[in-house]
């Protein structure tokens, strides 16, 4: 009988041991320690590139929110800016009715103010006045007040003792104020006390806009 053994037979070639790509791959790797160093630089390298290159991509795309952001801020307040010199243009325009409805009321007979028709066209004045103020529009206080050529446009001096030099002494035109802007000047006069000195302590505005004023009367003429 013939011992049997674990091994090949005598004299019959060894099977062959079939390798998987991930042990080729093992294989195949160089782990000596410079070339592990020279990965490991390589390494850093990118990681500082990939770094660098996100810092610059976030700061573009600050820089690009930021712009936007500019934009449409500024988008806003020229909006705003337009919108509100279209108001003021339909404003002025407006002011030319509300002279009008003041000068006729004022000068309505008294047997007549009692009259239906009459109490009606007083409460139209009311609610178009209530309007106007509704879109910012007031009037700027004048007679009696001290000249401000910011606010009022002298017409005429008036000689008279009884109010201070450069006092406002009759409203000629009311001038009306848009929230903090001057929408139109009032028209006024103003004081001119009599006496040696009176011409020195009137503003010299006052003088100017009553030169102003001559002139231009002398035109329409």
């Amino acid at each position: 009988m013939n011992d049997r053994t674990n091994g090949p037979a005598d004299g019959l070639p060894k099977p062959t041991v079939r390798r998987t790509r991930a042990q080729e791959r093992i294989e195949a790797l160089d782990t000596s320690p410079a070339s592990l160093t020279q990965e490991l630089a390589e390494l850093r390298e990118r990681l500082l590139a990939a770094e660098q290159e996100a810092g610059e991509a976030r700061a573009g795309w600050q820089r690009t929110a930021a712009d936007f952001a500019n934009y449409k801020r500024r988008t806003e307040q020229e909006r705003e800016a337009t919108l509100g010199l279209a108001n003021e243009l339909l404003l002025r325009k407006l002011l030319v009715v509300v002279d009008d409805f003041e000068r006729g009321l004022a000068a309505m007979p008294p047997e007549l103010q009692r009259l239906g028709w009459v109490q009606g066209v007083w409460a139209i004045d009311r609610k178009f006045k209530s309007l106007l103020e509704s879109e910012g529009l007031t009037p700027i206080e004048a007679e009696g007040k001290p000249f401000d050529p910011r606010e009022h446009e002298a017409v005429v001096h008036e000689e008279t003792d009884s109010a201070p030099d450069g006092t406002v002494t009759k409203e000629l035109q009311r001038g009306y104020r848009v929230r903090d802007r001057v929408l139109r000047p009032a028209m006024v006069a103003v004081a001119k006390n009599s006496g040696p000195r009176s011409n020195d302590r009137v503003p010299n505005e006052i003088h100017d806009q009553d030169d102003n004023a001559s002139n231009t009367l002398e035109g329409k003429d």
